[in-house]
């Protein structure tokens, strides 16, 4: 696969085919062990997207992408007279790992459809298509960080939440690459980052990026935002998202929609960054989101050590949605929508 050169403030690749086989940095693992995954087929990339290996879901379509090859070789050896019923249960598997994520059905689907014009081996020409989807994944990062960058007038300080950068996507980031940029060109001094509980994405992925690309940031709780924002300290709120509706709606990692509430309501600004393969236009408005829900035990839990009592359950939904009406801005690889509604989400699409 042709490689972009790596910019500054970008030195961090999380998925990538090696010889013939899937490797994912354990995101589970950081920022304290940098390790790594070997991967070589679709039942243990699909327990990798289900456990939090691998998140975010550009990275995760991008993994299901490079699991459809290994799937493609081993039925193709094993039954080559039967191997497309063979791969459909496989590809099934996949599909079943993260319902929220639109970007893992879609690279499935895509990874699929190039199956009609296969006659023989099916391994080579879907790992192309494999490595092209990751390719344009960070081709379609470096661009929607500098449409986004452009939004932001030279400010001191941003708000983000959950991680959107190199180890949710193919590299760079989303929301994440808008902020690389917008810190490369100037616009941003000061970068806080939501510690995103209960699976600490802000904490231990986020903080770790910008600390590894000496992009200055500080840590808050959830609770501490709506503050941060009455004393003035950030100018946007900058966000990624697992789906799109087709009216404009949003399901992002849970506590982004009360982020959207207190942006409103302070005169913050909030922008959602996504490739337009987030974006859902089947998906009517954000009410027919599946919402996933997670175990009780990551509420209940820090890692192996109980904190709640003993009786006490817990209500862990991974996402929310926030309405279109709080979106001053969704950037895309294809352009930006400002105050989105169905039609010029539909527009854009057209494009």
């Amino acid at each position: 696969m042709p490689k972009i050169i790596m910019s500054q403030h970008d030195s961090i690749r999380a998925v990538e085919w090696k010889d013939n086989h899937l490797v994912l940095l354990d995101q589970r693992k950081l920022p304290h062990n940098e390790q790594y995954v070997q991967l070589y087929g679709a039942e243990d990339t699909a327990e990798a997207i289900r456990n939090m290996v691998v998140r975010g879901a550009p990275a995760i379509g991008i993994a299901a992408a490079y699991a459809m090859v290994m799937a493609a070789r081993k039925s193709y050896k094993q039954y080559p007279g039967d191997w497309r019923v063979r791969l459909d249960a496989e590809k099934d598997l996949l599909m079943n790992s993260r319902p929220t994520a639109v970007n893992l059905m879609w690279a499935l689907q895509r990874m699929s459809s190039a199956l009609d014009s296969i006659e023989s081996d099916p391994e080579s020409p879907l790992l192309e298509l494999a490595q092209r989807i990751h390719q344009e994944d960070i081709e379609a990062n470096y661009l929607m960080g500098e449409l986004g960058s452009a939004l932001i007038p030279r400010s001191h300080g941003v708000l983000t939440h959950c991680n959107t950068g190199s180890l949710a996507t193919g590299g760079y980031g989303t929301a994440l690459g808008v902020i690389r940029s917008a810190y490369s060109n100037g616009k941003i001094e000061h970068v806080y980052a939501d510690e995103t509980r209960p699976w600490w994405q802000g904490s231990r992925l986020t903080a770790w990026e910008l600390v590894k690309d000496k992009i200055p940031a500080h840590l808050l709780c959830e609770g501490a935002a709506a503050s941060l924002m009455r004393q003035g300290k950030v100018s946007w709120v900058i966000v990624g998202s697992d789906r799109i509706a087709a009216n404009g709606d949003v399901a992002n990692k849970i506590g982004t929609y009360s982020l959207a509430v207190n942006a409103r309501y302070h005169g913050v600004k909030f922008m959602v960054v996504a490739p337009t393969s987030t974006i859902d236009m089947k998906t009517l408005t954000g009410n027919d989101i599946p919402i996933e829900e997670r175990a009780p035990e990551e509420i209940l839990n820090v890692g192996n050590q109980r904190i709640a009592a003993l009786q006490a359950q817990a209500w862990n939904p991974a996402f929310d949605v926030t309405p279109a009406s709080l979106v001053d801005a969704i950037v895309t690889e294809k352009g930006v929508v400002e105050r989105p509604t169905a039609e010029k989400m539909a527009a854009l699409m057209a494009l």
